[in-house]
């Protein structure tokens, strides 16, 4: 069965933070994942990959603020997001990297100013 299930968005204030959980289906869950965004009427972006080998690229408008991690044993990725800005509000979502067809349902983050 195809999977991933996003959890851990919520509302925050600027400058705080949050973690989001992704766990996805053994039959997906790729050597290369990634976190992905989409804010209210813009399209969806991509946000930060890791590898099996755990090597990542953060796009630049989040680096040095979000850290993304992976756990193969329970095939779940992680993205610490912290110093969050009212930019960073959107819905966030994960995927491997390339994308599939299939996307979750996606976790809500709300930055307040």
């Amino acid at each position: 069965q195809v999977q991933l299930v996003e959890s851990g968005g919520g509302l925050v204030q600027a400058g705080g933070s949050l973690r989001l959980s992704c766990a996805a289906s053994r039959i997906i869950f790729s050597s290369t994942m990634a976190w992905y965004r989409q804010a209210p009427g813009k399209q969806r972006d991509f946000v930060v990959r890791v590898t099996s080998g755990r090597t990542t690229y953060y796009a630049d408008s989040v680096k040095g603020r979000f850290i993304i991690s992976r756990d193969n044993a329970k095939n779940t990725v992680y993205l610490q997001m912290n110093s969050l800005k009212p930019e960073d509000t959107a819905v966030y979502y994960c995927n491997p990297n390339p994308t599939l067809a299939y996307w979750g349902q996606g976790t809500q983050v709300a930055v307040s100013s």
